[in-house]
């Protein structure tokens, strides 16, 4: 067992065996190229300028000159004595064009190669973060966790693999877990709330009795807050075409109804249709106007179009929120220090400290984007950006 992991060892295929072959093949082979096209360019320059030699000038009395394979060795033409010339110049320096190509065709064959050795060297770290991307994605959607080939690949890329697959398929337990704990927390807390407000209930009246009342309320409507969440998380509805004007027209005319002060300032998107879940995307909108009508006691609806998105933005006229904690409301239970007139979703605002979560969490799965920015004439926005179907 021993002797045969070395063996894999030594000949297993890994990225640096792969970049060394690669590398080898390619010096190797432009070389070779480039010997043989200098090679066959010389061969065809000496072809086609064949040297020409001079004929002999008349000897005495008139005679030519005797060929020189006629003389004796050393004896020149002309009667002196010397090395005959040769048949053919010696060669020199290889001419300039054979040069060039020379270097063209080491550059072609060693660019090529480099090229085509980064995209075979790269396609597993490719495969790699587009599944991580996935996984985000897939954890957000509570969709199955993405998995790669373990048996594909250098050693390197397998073992990468491997991880990342057990990794996955932890987070996806994690997040399971974490969200069926929480129903079950809530679920249990409900039944000593509602006999603890049974009993207050039927005592006397009293300022101190309708104040714990009112907390035991709260507590159950972010229980149920929670509870809503998991089930959203756990049991997804299917995607389907929502139209974000009518389900934004109906969410103002409900807060009317009850004298709220809502309504639509700019709707210029025109078709506003969305493949959402009708649920999922109801309980953003609400969640918003909600928030905005708790901090200011009122809300402005903005729905605008882009190519390929909607925009919807929701203002208020409060006291904002500090700059550094924008992203930080977005966490659950989350204290904004007097920014709001106290705490987001605490007892003195109405809220359970869950809204924006809930909402940037529905938000993401739905493919879409949940950003808070203060206003420069005060106040706080909203923005929703989702894609258009």
């Amino acid at each position: 067992m021993n002797l045969r992991h070395r063996l894999r060892r030594l000949f297993g295929d890994t990225l640096f065996k792969r970049l060394m072959l690669l590398m080898w093949v390619a010096l190797v082979a432009s070389h070779f190229l480039s010997f043989a096209a200098v090679r066959s360019l010389a061969d065809g320059l000496g072809e086609a300028r064949p040297m020409r030699v001079p004929a002999p000038g008349p000897g005495p009395d008139g005679m030519g000159v005797p060929p020189l394979s006629s003389l004796p060795p050393g004896v020149l033409p002309d009667g002196g004595r010397g090395r005959p010339p040769p048949d053919r110049q010696p060669g020199g320096s290889p001419p300039l064009r054979a040069l060039w190509l020379d270097y063209l065709v080491r550059f072609l064959v060693i660019g090529g190669a480099a090229w085509w050795g980064a995209q075979w060297l790269s396609q597993p770290m490719r495969r790699l973060a587009d599944a991580s991307r996935s996984l985000g994605q897939a954890i957000a959607q509570r969709r199955p966790a993405p998995t790669l080939d373990e048996h594909e690949g250098t050693r390197e890329v397998r073992q990468a693999a491997q991880v990342f697959n057990t990794m996955a398929q932890r987070l996806h337990q994690q997040f399971d877990a974490q969200g069926l704990l929480m129903a079950a927390i809530s679920h249990d807390l409900r039944t000593p709330l509602a006999r603890l407000r049974l009993r207050l209930e039927t005592m006397e009246p009293g300022t101190q009795t309708e104040r714990c009342i009112a907390d035991l309320r709260e507590m159950d409507a972010l229980i149920g807050s929670v509870l809503a969440m998991v089930r959203d998380q756990h049991a997804p509805q299917a995607h389907q075409r929502v139209d974000l004007r009518a389900l934004l027209q109906a969410q103002v005319d409900d807060r009317v109804e009850q004298g709220l002060a809502v309504r639509i300032a700019d709707d210029s998107a025109g078709d506003a249709v969305v493949l959402a879940q009708p649920e999922a995307l109801g309980r953003i909108l609400g969640n918003l106007i909600g928030n905005a009508l708790r901090h200011a006691g009122s809300a402005e609806l903005s729905l605008l179009g882009s190519p390929g998105e909607l925009e919807l933005r929701v203002d208020d006229r409060g006291p904002g929120i500090p700059e550094d904690q924008l992203e930080a409301v977005f966490r659950p239970f989350y204290r904004v220090d007097g920014a709001r007139h106290g705490e987001v979703g605490n007892s003195t605002s109405g809220g359970n400290g869950l809204g924006l979560y809930i909402a940037r969490d529905l938000a993401e799965r739905l493919g879409g984007r949940l950003s808070l920015s203060n206003r420069p004439d005060g106040g706080l926005r909203a923005r929703l950006l989702l894609p258009s179907a």
